[in-house]
């Protein structure tokens, strides 16, 4: 990775931390830190599941005890068993907790206004355009690829909504019956495997690929979540699902995509597919892609 490229993350980071305060004790002077500051707010006025919290943070659950346990012995929450399921921790703001994040909301306020107000309104026009891709980028950066099991809940999902999908898109609709099959076996080592984009604990993207000892191995079922666009996920599901494909020795793979797909159709020729014939008898497929890759060569 470039060095330069690593100093210029570093020097960002810690203007950003002065720039708003998360070195002071007493954050948007309050007399409590950032930590506590910021969970008091993800509670907010409706409550927050504490396992909710914890993900979304991304907390150790140790740490997430002591600023809980801090923030209650202020007065400002409450933490009870939810009503649905006692197992499920709540916490809730007081009235006092409630009074506290009315605060925090108006002084943060203040302070993106103390940011922009020193800026002329092309300035700050400038600004929001940037944080905003720094924030797309961000939420790209957070993205971790996985091998799953596609008897996986979080595997399931993915592969649930990209059936959902399609039957949305299709002008006649998707009936997995009447699709050609793609067992689990078939993607499961050593047959074949199942990434899944994960985005903290939420599943955002799915890609499979079927080995085939005899032809180009084969991918399938290549899906992204209307939330998770935009950030060039499918595109990284691809490259990985290629990486894979030759590091187990592939030399070419294969899929084969509908009409509807245009943004998929796309993305397969920008990434060096070419139109071949039918290679299947998949009814709801109109186009057949391949892709040489460099690298091994061909093994059984």
């Amino acid at each position: 990775m470039d060095r330069e490229q690593i100093t210029r993350v570093r020097r960002f980071n810690r203007t950003v931390t002065q720039r708003v305060g998360a070195l002071h004790d007493a954050y948007l002077t309050r007399d409590r830190p950032l930590g506590q500051a910021r969970l008091l707010w993800e509670i907010g006025p409706r409550g927050a599941d504490v396992r909710a919290l914890r993900s979304r943070l991304e907390l150790d659950s140790g740490y997430l005890s002591r600023l809980l346990r801090t923030l209650q012995a202020d007065g400002l929450i409450d933490v009870v068993a939810s009503e649905a399921d006692g197992r499920v921790r709540t916490a809730r703001l007081t009235g006092a907790g409630l009074a506290e994040w009315s605060v925090l909301d108006q002084r943060s306020d203040e302070l993106a206004g103390s940011i922009l107000t020193p800026l002329a309104e092309h300035q700050r026009d400038r600004l929001i355009t940037a944080m905003a891709e720094v924030e797309r980028l961000l939420a790209a950066s957070e993205v971790v690829i996985e091998e799953c099991d596609p008897s996986d809940p979080q595997a399931q999902y993915c592969l649930l909504s990209y059936a959902e999908e399609l039957d949305a898109r299709f002008p006649g609709g998707f009936d997995p019956g009447q699709s050609l099959p793609v067992a689990d076996a078939e993607v499961t080592p050593p047959a074949g495997l199942l990434l899944v984009a994960m985005s903290h604990t939420e599943p955002v993207g799915c890609v499979a690929l079927k080995r085939h000892d005899d032809a180009p191995f084969e991918i399938k079922r290549l899906w992204v979540a209307p939330s998770a666009r935009g950030l060039g996920l499918a595109r990284r599901l691809l490259t990985e699902v290629e990486d894979r494909a030759r590091r187990a020795g592939a030399t070419a793979v294969r899929l084969d995509t509908n009409a509807a797909l245009t943004e998929a159709i796309a993305l397969y020729r920008s990434s060096g597919y070419r139109e071949v014939p039918a290679y299947n008898d998949e009814p709801y497929a109109h186009h057949w892609f391949e892709k040489h890759l460099e690298g091994r060569p061909w093994t059984t």
